[in-house]
C-alpha cells in the first residue's frame, strides 16, 4: 500500500476496488472502507466479474468480463483526457511517457470498451466521472488483478490511472494493494522468490557482494555453491512452474532436474495444476513438509517413502516481526512455548544447517554489527533470537529502507500501541516522532517511518520523498528527473535529482568528502554499509533514491505500455485477432512458456464456453489448510461448491444442490456441488480455492496420516486452472480461464 487504512478513513472521498473482495479477504480492511463511507460520504465503486459481499455495499457496482481490466481502465483514461479531468501539473512535472498512454487511450471509446468488457458505456461514464472528479480518491486491488497473463500490465495501468489523476503521494489517495494474510507483505519484502535476493536486491554481482559482506562470508564462497558462476545471476524455477523442473515435459533451461522439494508456509491448494504437481511429487527423490498443520502436498502422492512431515510451531509459539499490508512492522510476542516436538522455523533451519555443515556461516552475522567504517565485526559471543536477526535485516536491507526497524523500537511500539492516532498513525507522548509500525522506508533508527509514499509536501526526515530515480537520468532525449518546480519540502536541492552514489554525491549535494569518507563509502546508497550516504543526504534533506518522474513506459518490457490482450483461453475468439497474446517466451524462470501458440492452438470457446472465476471464503481464509481443522469453521462451509446461475445449471440438467463436473482445457476435471446463485451471470461460474483432499473425483482421505485429516475435504478448484502465466512474475492465470460443465 502506498497509503494505509487509517488514511482512507480519514481522507478518502472515493474508493475504487477492482479485483478485490475485501469484505471476505480482509474484513478488517473493509471495515475501514465502510467507515470512510460513513465519515466522509465516500463513494465506493466495486469492479468485479462476480457480485461479491463487497459489491453489496457499493454505491456503484461494475460487472466486468474477466481479463479485460486494462481495456476498462483505458476507457476511463479516454474519458479523463477527453473531459480534461487529468492533473496536468503532475503529468508535466512528475511523469514520463503519458503521451503514449494518451495515444493508446484514444482507441478505447465507450463503445469499444462495452464490446470488450461487457460494461455498458453509460456505466463506464458514470464510474469515471465519479472517480475522476472526486478528490482525493484511492484505488485498491488484490489477486483479481494480479492473477492473469496480463497481471503486470493490470497493476501498471492502475498505477498510471492514479498518476494521471494526481492521486499519488496524497492523503486519501494512492494505490493500495490489500494483502489477505498476515505477513504476506513481509514475505514479499524478504523476496521469497526465484529472481531476487532479500529486500528487492537483484541477482547482480554487486547485490551478491553486498550480502556477502552483510553475512560475513566471502563472495567466492557463495559463488562456489552454484553449479557454475553464471547460475548465480540467473532466475531459478518459479513457484508456479516448479514441477516442470522435475517432470521436464516442457523445455527447461537448467543444469539438472529438481530432485527434492521442501514445503513450508505455502498451502498447496493455493497453487495451480494439482495433477501436474502430483506427478512431480511421485518423481522426486525427497519431499519434506514442514508445517504446524498437514500441508496437503503430502497427500497428492501414495508413495510409501521419501516423504517427511516435520511439525513446525504456530505463530503463537514464535516471536518476531510481521509486516502488515501498509508496509508497517509489528512485534509479535511468544504466547506459549512450542508444544510437543514442534520446532520454530528458525530452529529447523539451524538444524539443517548443522547437518549440511554450514551452521557457523549461517549464523555468523547474528553475532556481528557494522563498525563506524562499515566493516562487519563480531560484537557478541552468543546471539538472541529473534532480536539479532531483526538487527541483521535492519542494517542490510537498504533498498526499501529498513534501517529504523530495531527490535527496541518495535517492542516499545507493541507495548505502547495505545499512544498512536487511529487515523494518522502518529505517535503521542513517549511515542511522539514516529508512525505506528514504522512503515518502510524508515531509513535510520531516528526516522519516523513513511505512512504515505511519494509525498513531496513532507520533509524526508518526516517521511517525505519524490518518485524513485531507478532508471537513469534520461531516455530518448527526455529527462527522467522531476521538473525544477518539484521540490521535496525542506530539501537543499531544488527540483529533481538522481539517486545518490559515491561518484555523484559531491556534485549533487554540493559537499566535499574527506579521503577517509571516500575510502569507506559504498558505491551507492543501496550497498553503503558505512551509512555515510544516508547521513550526508539527511543533513541536506535529500532522499537517497533521488527525485524523479514516474515512468509510464517500461522500455525493457514486452509491452512498453500496458496493452489489453485477450486471455489465452478467450470466450471471444473474434477479439483474439485484434488483441492477441504475446509471442511465446524462451527461458523465463528456466522454462519455455506458451502464449500465442496456446491461444491459437484451437478455438477454445467452442468446447469450453464458460468463464471460471475464483473466490475466497472468510471462514477458510486462503488455502484453508489450517481452518478446515476447526470443526466450527468447517461447519459454515462443510463441502466444496460452485456458484452457478440457475439458467446455466438448468440448461445442463443440473438442479440446485446436485453434483456437477467441471472440465478444463488442461484435460482435468473436478466434481463439486452446484449452488444456485445470482452473484454470477449465465456465462460464468465461481468457486472457492479453499479445499483439498479430493482429486478429480477421487477421495484421498486414506492418505492423511492418522489424526491429521481435516473436518472437511473437497476438490481444489486449482486442479482445473487453465494454462497461462504472467510474463514478468509467472503468476498463474487463476481468474480468466474457461471450462465446460455437465451433470455428475
Amino acid at each position: 500500500m502506498t497509503n494505509h487504512f487509517g488514511d482512507i478513513v480519514g481522507h478518502s472521498k472515493a474508493i475504487l476496488m477492482i479485483g478485490l473482495n475485501t469484505a471476505v479477504s480482509n474484513p478488517i480492511g473493509f471495515k475501514h472502507f465502510l467507515q470512510a463511507k460513513d465519515r466522509n460520504n465516500a463513494k465506493l465503486i466495486v469492479i468485479d466479474p462476480v457480485f461479491t459481499k463487497s459489491a453489496a455495499k457499493a454505491d456503484i457496482y461494475v460487472r466486468i468480463r474477466s481479463g479485460t481490466d486494462i481495456a476498462f481502465v483505458y476507457g476511463m483514461l479516454h474519458l479523463i483526457f477527453k473531459h480534461g479531468w487529468e492533473d496536468q501539473e503532475v503529468i508535466k512535472n512528475q511523469a514520463y511517457g503519458i503521451d503514449a498512454i494518451k495515444k493508446e487511450a484514444l482507441k478505447y471509446t465507450p463503445e469499444v470498451v462495452e464490446d470488450i468488457t461487457g460494461v455498458p458505456k453509460d456505466l463506464l461514464i458514470q464510474t469515471t466521472r465519479v472517480f475522476a472528479t472526486t478528490k482525493p480518491a484511492t484505488l485498491a486491488w488484490a489477486l483479481g488483478i494480479t492473477q492473469h497473463t496480463v497481471g503486470s500490465g493490470n497493476t501498471r495501468i492502475l498505477s498510471i490511472l492514479q498518476l494521471v489523476l494526481g492521486n499519488m503521494g496524497k492523503k486519501g489517495g494512492g494505490c493500495n494493494i490489500v494483502r489477505g494474510h498476515d505477513n504476506v507483505q513481509g514475505s514479499t519484502d524478504m523476496c521469497c522468490v526465484a529472481d531476487n535476493l532479500p529486500g528487492y536486491y537483484g541477482l547482480s554481482e554487486a547485490s551478491w557482494k553486498h550480502y556477502a559482506k552483510c553475512w560475513g562470508v566471502s563472495f567466492e564462497s557463495l559463488q562456489k555453491r552454484f553449479f557454475a558462476p553464471e547460475w548465480m545471476h540467473k532466475k531459478g524455477f518459479s513457484l508456479s512452474l516448479w514441477y516442470e523442473g522435475v517432470l521436464q515435459e516442457s523445455k527447461t533451461h537448467s543444469s539438472a532436474p529438481i530432485k527434492g522439494l521442501w514445503v513450508q508456509g505455502n498451502g498447496v491448494s493455493s497453487l495451480a495444476h494439482n495433477t501436474k504437481m502430483a506427478r512431480a511429487i511421485e518423481k522426486l527423490d525427497l519431499m519434506v513438509i514442514a508445517e504446524p498443520f498437514l500441508n496437503e502436498a503430502a497427500i497428492l502422492t501414495d508413495r510409501p517413502d521419501g516423504v517427511y512431515v516435520l511439525p513446525v510451531a504456530t505463530q503463537f509459539e514464535c516471536e518476531g516481526i510481521v509486516v502488515a499490508t501498509n508496509r508497517a512492522a509489528q512485534w509479535r510476542s511468544q504466547v506459549v512455548k512450542p508444544l510437543y516436538e514442534a520446532k520454530q522455523d528458525h530452529e529447523l533451519m539451524f538444524e539443517m544447517a548443522k547437518k549440511f555443515g554450514f551452521y557457523e556461516e549461517y549464523t555468523k552475522a547474528l553475532l556481528c554489527d557494522f563498525d563506524k567504517n562499515g566493516e562487519l565485526v563480531q560484537v557478541r559471543q552468543t546471539f538472541q533470537w529473534p532480536e539479532d536477526a531483526t538487527r541483521e535485516m535492519a542494517r542490510s536491507i537498504k533498498v526499501i529502507g529498513l534501517g529504523g526497524w530495531t527490535p527496541e523500537r518495535l517492542k516499545a511500539q507493541q507495548e505502547n500501541w495505545h499512544m498512536f492516532d487511529y487515523i494518522s498513525q502518529e505517535g503521542y507522548g513517549p511515542m511522539k516522532g514516529q508512525y505506528y509500525g514504522l512503515p518502510w522506508p524508515a531509513w535510520t533508527p531516528q526516522h519516523p517511518g513513511t505512512p504515505i509514499l511519494y509525498d513531496i509536501s513532507t520533509p524526508t526526515k518526516e517521511g517525505g520523498m519524490g518518485f524513485r530515480a531507478r532508471f537513469g537520468e534520461e531516455h530518448d532525449g527526455q529527462s527522467l528527473l522531476a521538473d525544477k518546480s518539484v521540490t521535496i519540502k525542506g530539501s537543499a536541492i531544488k527540483g529533481g535529482y538522481p539517486e545518490i552514489t559515491k561518484a555523484n554525491i559531491e556534485k549533487v549535494l554540493g559537499i566535499k568528502l574527506t579521503d577517509h569518507e571516500k575510502a569507506i563509502m559504498g558505491d551507492n546508497w543501496k550497498v553503503d554499509t558505512s551509512g555515510l550516504i544516508q547521513k550526508k543526504c539527511d543533513e541536506k534533506g535529500v532522499c537517497v533514491y533521488g527525485n524523479a518522474r514516474a515512468r509510464a513506459i517500461v522500455w525493457n518490457f514486452i509491452d512498453q505500455i500496458p496493452k489489453h490482450r485477450e486471455p489465452l483461453h478467450s470466450p471471444r475468439p473474434d477479439l483474439v485477432q485484434k488483441y492477441p497474446a504475446i509471442k511465446d517466451q524462451v527461458n523465463n524462470f528456466r522454462v519455455d512458456v506458451r502464449y500465442a501458440s496456446e491461444q491459437n492452438k484451437q478455438e477454445w470457446a467452442k468446447e469450453f464456453p464458460i468463464v471460471i472465476a475464483s473466490m475466497r471464503l472468510v471462514n477458510l481464509s486462503g488455502a484453508g489448510m489450517l481452518e478446515r481443522t476447526s470443526k466450527y469453521l468447517s461447519h459454515i462451509t462443510p463441502e466444496m461448491f460452485c456458484h452457478i446461475h440457475p439458467d446455466l445449471a438448468l440448461n445442463h440438467g443440473i438442479k440446485d444442490g446436485e453434483m456437477m463436473w467441471v472440465h478444463s482445457p488442461e484435460g482435468t476435471k473436478i466434481k463439486v456441488k452446484a449452488i444456485f446463485s445470482h452473484s454470477v451471470t449465465p456465462d460464468r461460474i465461481c468457486m472457492p480455492y479453499s479445499f483439498a483432499g479430493v482429486l478429480q473425483g477421487v477421495d484421498l482421505s486414506h492418505r492423511y496420516p492418522e489424526g491429521t485429516k481435516p473436518y472437511t475435504t473437497g476438490e481444489s478448484s486449482n486442479t482445473i486452472t487453465n494454462y497461462g502465466f504472467d510474463p514478468v512474475t509467472q503468476i498463474p492465470e487463476f481468474n480468466a480461464g474457461l471450462c465446460r460443465i455437465e451433470k455428475a
